[in-house]
């Protein structure tokens, strides 16, 4: 009984895990150590840490709040599991981005924006008055002509209206004005205007009520006009309702039409600072709370360095250590005054671990979904202080990641597989670092095993060059692409690859085609299958055994379940609290009607093909060629694993620019003219899922085609042919050509932070967990 319940004090036991792929998984995680879960992609890792683990964690948080809370928190189900204990509050700190909120800055998301506040109004000379005056988020200190926001959105009238119609024919090229829709009948039926008239007519008067009427008194409207209400103009409107408070659900048209019918322009009154005239005059030693904001982050460190005042030194010293954190996970190039919105999901993670290292909490469960993607083994080895440190303040640490790196530091590592999907859920190993490299696990082998050299660099056929490199912050450097080889671009994060590689290359070379991992348009309705442009085959392939129309199986069309739509779930506005989302009991969250489900191939409906991977799927279309060539290409960039059916916005951004490279080589004719330009396509890659994406490269490039890769994985850039080292740092300390040529002269230059991860990679062989005074000392691997 004791031992039991000194185990239960020690341990976050599982017991018959059953969520997604897991097979009844039963595993113990020590508590107030680091736990790495690893695994190939698809393994199930995320299964058992984020949809069990962490899942039930907040369920039970959320349940222990009062009802009224409750209701306004979001309705998780039980997961799939017999049993769990030991669980404690659980924070995830996950790849999500921030939200697309305007007034949301990195100074806000890391909770340095109060201290920095505080500051100029203690010291600040002439001071703008108390903390709140130096906030544009405050109508104290906001600018009043823009509102805090830097930029001014406006309607452009000359693209929204067209003069030659008249209202009967709809002048308002904008859907949500369009004839006979609510919006469109209150200028129709407000009486002020002859509706048979063209717009070109209208006199200077009629044109100014029609644009920019404000809640007018109306003398006679139609019957049909509301009888209480006042008109606005059509650009009034729009502002109020499109521009000020942009409503966050809309259709992917409508905001596809506020784009082309709204401009942006920096604001004429701040410049783009937000603040009011009086909190940019407050100045500390010259420099206001606005030149603090736009330094990066390591030139503020510096500035901060030098400044003492005993009225503010606390403020200083937490402002200090933030700075310090935020550099120590590699982010000293952005600055305080960029928009949360627009960073990356890796960058967006790390000032997520940055606002939790102050935490006077302890005894918490820290999840992690993949903290290393997006760094440069140099950053990782950053990133692995702070995961130990989260650790050592009393915390337990469980982190989902394939970088050998991060696993070597752990004092407890779970090996999921053996494969992917139906392939894996199971628990392959579970021990320490040193046990795993000599264990027989795919990971283990991998992890045990130095990185292997390129055997023989390809030659070049020819060369390009690139001239004057000075995108963003690149120095303007001139350099060589080799064609007919893969070169691999790197650096630190920030330091210039993705401008050099994604901007000024195929800028100044427009026959390079970037496959990069920006948003995929579409969402729930998306999937795929589609994105591949193969779904049409599948419903035809159904049409012809059943004599219905191929729009009878697609979820968006005629096959549609009538009561989800196509969704396969239904969703419940509550008016204030989340909106709820429950599977449809019509077609139990299958999407499509009862004539589409009794269609089969083979025993399989189209809800069955669309829940089926690559592989089966080519063997079920064996007979139709285009699907078979293309779920080839699935399987061979990675993703034969994912259902051909999920959902687009469940696909991770290295997920979807390998669907993209999937895509363009599958309506490829042939490679030998072939110039693909590449951003990070290792993302969320497991290394023996690397290895495969190797081999793919190498057979592209020997069947002709030219890869420029942009990467920090050692095992791409070590099977490089050319390599371009781009540095030191990141940005104003980045920019610059460290090294051109192949990755054996690379790891001899102790100059570049890339050379000196490649030669440790290369010899390293793996450690044990790293000790809790000597964190993260391992070399990168």
């Amino acid at each position: 009984m004791a031992d039991h319940a000194a185990a239960g004090e020690s341990l976050i036991r599982i017991v018959g895990a059953a969520a997604n792929n897991l097979a009844q998984v039963s595993v113990d995680l020590p508590k107030k150590a680091l736990t790495v879960v690893t695994g190939v992609s698809g393994s199930g890792k995320s299964s058992l840490v984020l949809d069990t683990i962490a899942a039930e964690a907040q369920r039970l948080v959320n349940d222990s709040y009062p009802s009224f809370v409750r209701n306004r928190l979001p309705h998780m189900p039980a997961p799939e599991v017999q049993s769990m204990s030991g669980l404690t509050f659980t924070v995830i700190i996950d790849q999500r981005r921030f939200t697309g909120n305007a007034r949301s800055t990195v100074s806000t998301a890391s909770d340095l924006a109060p201290l920095l506040r505080l500051v100029f109004s203690r010291i600040g000379v002439p001071s703008a008055g108390y903390s709140p005056a130096y906030s544009f988020n405050d109508p104290t200190g906001m600018c009043p002509a823009c509102e805090g926001l830097g930029t001014v959105v406006d309607i452009d009238v000359e693209a929204l209206i067209d003069p030659e119609k008249n209202i009967d024919e709809g002048p308002v090229r904008f859907s949500q004005f369009r004839p006979g829709v609510y919006r469109w009948k209150r200028f129709a039926y407000c009486g002020l205007f002859d509706r048979e008239k063209p717009l070109k007519d209208y006199t200077r008067d009629e044109m100014r009520l029609f644009l920019y009427a404000d809640q007018l008194k109306l003398p006679n409207p139609d019957p049909r006009f509301p009888k209480t209400a006042r008109f606005d103009g059509v650009v009034t409107r729009m502002r109020d309702v499109y521009v000020k408070n942009r409503p966050t659900k809309i259709s992917p048209q409508v905001r596809e039409e506020l784009d082309r019918l709204t401009t942006h322009r920096v604001c004429h009154e701040c410049g783009g600072a937000r603040l009011n005239a009086a909190a940019r005059a407050s100045l500390i030693e010259g420099r206001s709370i606005v030149d603090w904001s736009a330094m990066p982050v390591a030139e503020l460190r510096e500035l901060l360095a030098a400044l003492e005042d005993p009225r503010v030194e606390p403020a200083l010293d937490g402002i200090r250590r933030t700075l310090d954190a935020l550099l120590s996970v590699g982010l000293g190039y952005l600055s305080l005054d960029r928009e949360s919105s627009t960073l990356s999901g890796g960058e967006a993670q790390r000032v997520k671990i940055v606002r939790h290292l102050g935490s006077a909490l302890t005894d918490i469960t820290y999840v992690f979904d993949e903290p290393s993607t997006g760094l440069h083994p140099a950053d990782v080895q950053r990133l692995n202080h702070l995961l130990l440190r989260l650790r050592d303040a009393g915390n337990t640490v469980v982190v989902v990641e394939h970088h050998p790196q991060v696993i070597r530091i752990a004092d407890h590592v779970i090996d999921m597989g053996p494969g992917a999907g139906s392939r894996g859920g199971l628990v392959q190993f579970e021990g320490t670092p040193k046990a795993l490299a000599g264990s027989d696990t795919v990971t283990g082998r991998l992890l045990s095993t130095p990185l292997p050299l390129a055997r023989a660099n390809r030659g070049p056929r020819a060369f390009v060059r690139v001239e004057n490199a000075s995108a963003h912050n690149l120095a303007g450097f001139d350099v060589d692409i080799p064609l007919g080889v893969l070169t691999a671009v790197t650096g630190v994060a920030g330091s210039g690859k993705s401008s050099f590689a994604t901007n000024e290359l195929p800028r100044q070379h427009p026959e390079f085609t970037v496959v990069g991992q920006d948003p995929l348009r579409g969402g729930v309705r998306s999937m795929p299958l589609s994105i591949l442009g193969v779904a049409d085959s599948v419903r035809e392939a159904f049409s012809a055994a059943s004599g219905l129309e191929p729009a009878w199986f697609s979820f968006n069309s005629k096959g549609a379940c009538p009561t989800c739509r196509g969704r396969g779930y239904i969703t419940t506005e509550l008016a204030f609290l989340d909106d709820v989302a429950t599977p449809c009991d019509v077609c139990g969250g299958e999407r499509f009607n009862p004539a589409a489900m009794k269609v089969q191939l083979d025993g399989r409906t189209i809800a069955d093909v669309l829940r089926m991977p690559a592989g089966p799927v080519a063997d079920l279309f064996a007979d139709r060629s285009d699907i078979v060539r293309t779920m080839g290409w699935l399987e061979r960039v990675g993703l034969g694993y994912a259902a051909v059916g999920q959902s687009l916005d469940t696909l991770s951004g290295g997920e979807k620019q390998r669907l993209l490279l999937a895509r363009h080589l599958s309506s490829s004719p042939g490679f030998a003219e072939e110039r693909i330009v590449l951003d990070e396509p290792t993302t969320g890659l497991h290394p023996s899922d690397v290895e495969r994406l190797d081999l793919l490269f190498a057979d592209l490039v020997d069947a002709g085609a030219t890869l420029v890769v942009v990467e920090h994985n050692l095992r791409v850039v070590a099977q490089a042919d050319h390599v371009i080292d781009i540095g030191p740092g990141a940005g104003t300390d980045g920019g610059r050509l460290l090294f051109a040529g192949p990755p054996a002269e690379l790891l001899r230059r102790t100059d570049s932070l890339t050379g000196r991860a490649l030669a440790a990679a290369t010899e390293q062989r793996t450690t044990g967990a790293a000790s809790r005074s000597t964190a993260g000392a391992t070399a990168p691997g």
